[in-house]
């Protein structure tokens, strides 16, 4: 695509981005990554900087080649090849030989109509209005969402749904967490999207076609603090900076061995990925270098983007996958919401070969698999086992609330999570996890296919974590509880949710 179209389309993005923000945000002057990638204009005053009419013309396209033989005009198709040409074609195209400009075009303008759907769809399901209480805050300071968000059905209560049967609320419809679509999911258009906020500092994390949906006031920080295991001492190491490969020496030369140093840079080295790649597949304007480990798992956290999760097929059996923290994983034995691999290498690798590619390792070699040595990937692992969960002081050694620093709600909270609330059976102290998978049969309030068994993250500074379940379907922590309240039938009175609540903040 020459610089005349690319230009043309850039403006079209800013055109459908400005409808939503005031402001644009030019590209930030310190990004190496988009600098790594970026040609500088020079003014064209040697005579072979010109294009010619050769130059210009059409002659190297696929239909205008030649044959080899005149022979082939009498074989079938003319001696061409008429299907899908899998590394030409961009995925999603409609027809063989479609073109990647027109395409570009296309998705920009139905942009808008996108977003409004999705908008609306939102607008059905919660009240969006933030709302906070003082003095609860994510630990650099951003206040909590408060819940419930879910609008009701039906003229009912909560105590109403509690109430029915699983058969009575899907019979009427009532059920009011139902799976959370991708913004868009079918035809090569699932994938990661990054929230605007993240977009401000990092351009090329921009998509042309789609915008991230939820408000802002229901994702975690940006920054997010950022913990290590190995310096606890130290709390937040991130310094209120976003972690990149501008900054990590700087931030962390004094702090980390050389093995974890080395793996936090190859965590913050950018890599192809399905939206963001060189190839005509990507959804940025601009080819990209792709993206890095912790453009997603910022500062070994997460800011809410979310993906299609890469274990089901066919393509509208797969479901929306939230972001989740890297905190803690130096205590987890099985890493995946399905996938149950064994350990953070394989994960590690795995991600690289497969899921930063939708599962699919034709793909990856289309855009640029990237085959990691097992060093790198147990350097890379070792960073990893060095993220450590936000302190959590009402706590003692064995994960239980200290009695003299608890509040009464607090203590009431904590007994209703090992008890009433059943919470305790998938996530025990003092990590909050089962290293288990499970399956929740939502199915029997809804009329929607079974999601089978998946993994029981862990809970320890869930706080910082909104929104909540794998899809991201519970804004706050109080619509997590309502979720829970009716899919395990515990029947909790409003004091009891509002206490579990109260709970879950101090983990």
């Amino acid at each position: 695509m020459n610089n005349g179209v690319r230009t043309c389309l850039f403006a079209g993005v800013i055109a459908v981005s400005c409808a939503r923000r005031d402001t644009v945000h030019a590209q930030p002057p310190n990004d190496p990554i988009a600098q790594a990638q970026t040609t500088r204009p020079v003014a064209q005053l040697r005579p072979e900087q010109r294009k010619t009419p050769h130059d210009l013309s059409n002659i190297f396209g696929v239909t205008s080649a030649q044959p080899a033989s005149a022979a082939e005009t009498g074989q079938i198709d003319h001696g061409q090849y008429v299907a899908f040409d899998f590394y030409r074609d961009p995925l999603g195209s409609t027809r063989p030989g479609e073109s990647p400009e027109a395409m570009m075009r296309a998705d920009i303008a139905a942009k808008a109509a996108v977003m409004a759907a999705q908008q609306k769809l939102l607008a059905e399901r919660y009240d969006l209005t933030p709302r906070t209480l003082p003095g609860v805050v994510m630990s650099r300071g951003k206040p909590q969402p408060i819940g419930p968000t879910a609008r009701l059905r039906g003229g009912k209560t909560w105590d109403d749904l509690s109430a029915m049967t699983p058969e009575a609320i899907r019979s009427a419809g009532l059920f009011p967490y139902p799976a959370l679509p991708h913004v868009k999911q079918g035809g090569g258009y699932g994938g990661q999207v990054f929230p605007q906020m993240q977009i401000e500092m990092f351009p090329r994390l921009q998509r042309f076609d789609v915008d991230f949906d939820l408000p802002e006031a229901f994702l975690p920080e940006f920054p997010p603090a950022m913990y290590l295991q190995s310096r606890p001492e130290l709390g937040d190491v991130s310094r209120g900076e976003v972690v990149s490969i501008n900054n990590y020496y700087r931030l962390f030369k004094d702090i980390l061995t050389p093995v974890q140093l080395d793996g936090l840079r190859l965590l913050l080295t950018p890599f192809a990925q399905e939206e963001f790649n060189p190839t005509d597949d990507r959804k940025s304007v601009q080819p990209t270098l792709g993206v890095t480990c912790l453009d997603c798992h910022v500062n070994g956290h997460t800011t809410g983007q979310f993906h299609m999760n890469p274990d089901n097929r066919p393509e509208n059996r797969r479901f929306r996958l939230d972001t989740v923290s890297l905190r803690g994983l130096f205590n987890q034995h099985i890493h995946g919401s399905k996938r149950s691999l064994r350990s953070v290498e394989d994960f590690t690798e795995f991600e690289q070969r497969t899921a930063y590619f939708n599962g699919d390792e034709i793909h990856a070699i289309k855009k640029g698999m990237n085959i990691l040595d097992r060093i790198q990937v147990s350097h890379m692992a070792q960073m990893q086992n060095m993220f450590d969960f936000p302190p959590a002081p009402k706590l003692d050694d064995n994960g239980h609330l200290i009695a003299s620093k608890a509040t009464p709600e607090e203590l009431r909270g904590e007994a209703l999570f090992n008890g009433k609330a059943q919470c305790a059976s998938c996530h025990p102290p003092p990590f909050y996890m089962d290293q288990l998978m499970h399956d929740l049969r939502t199915e029997r309030f809804i009329d929607e296919v079974p999601l089978g068994e998946i993994k029981a993250f862990t809970l320890r500074g869930i706080k910082d974590s909104p929104p909540y379940m794998h899809d991201g379907r519970c804004p706050t922590l109080e619509d997590t509880v309502e979720f829970f309240n009716l899919v395990q039938g515990l029947k909790l009175t409003a004091e009891e949710k509002t206490d579990l609540v109260t709970f879950l903040r101090q983990l």
